[in-house]
């Protein structure tokens, strides 16, 4: 009777995951505005040295704009990576990862900056006016942006696996 038990309490838990699975990818679907085709939204952000620097004016290089927040525990897997196998690995080339942090403060981005000795830029998105434009829920978010402004991919959240695709995709992006 236990192992009956067992067996019938397992697959209501199956079928209860299984569907939120599903329901997430089409929440994750419905919450990202811009989607690969479209012609990215211009912006201008202001940084953390106080440049500001526009979206627009970009254009004939390939751009990966990375919303991402303090507190989220996969930003800041991502941001971890993002020096070496991005920046560094793209300079000399048309590229500019432009990270905005979506609704924390000049002085929250400051000290994160600080603590974690990141010396690349990033953009302020304190009252998320920028991400609006191009999701509705959901960090980390890049936006893969071609030399004529247009997404080439959107992705949600970070895995080795996927950052990896992402590499791949913008060297190719950056040879068309």
């Amino acid at each position: 009777m236990k192992r009956l038990f067992l067996i019938c309490a397992a697959l209501v838990m199956a079928f209860a995951v299984m569907p939120k699975a599903a329901m997430a990818q089409d929440d994750i679907e419905a919450t990202t505005l811009i989607k690969k085709g479209d012609k990215a939204p211009d912006f201008t952000v202001e940084m953390v040295d106080g440049e500001q620097i526009t979206l627009s004016k970009l254009k004939g290089k390939v751009v990966v704009v990375n919303f991402w927040a303090t507190w989220c525990p996969p930003c800041r897997q991502e941001l971890k990576v993002v020096e070496k196998e991005l920046i560094n690995r793209f300079k000399g080339k048309p590229f500019v990862f432009l990270p905005v942090s979506r609704g924390d403060s000049r002085e929250a981005v400051e000290a994160f900056r600080n603590k974690m000795v990141y010396t690349f830029p990033m953009g302020l998105d304190s009252n998320s006016t920028l991400y609006r434009k191009y999701a509705k829920t959901y960090i980390p978010r890049n936006f893969l942006i071609d030399k004529s402004g247009r997404v080439v991919k959107a992705s949600v959240g970070y895995n080795a696996e996927e950052f990896d695709e992402l590499i791949k995709l913008i060297d190719k992006t950056i040879k068309k």
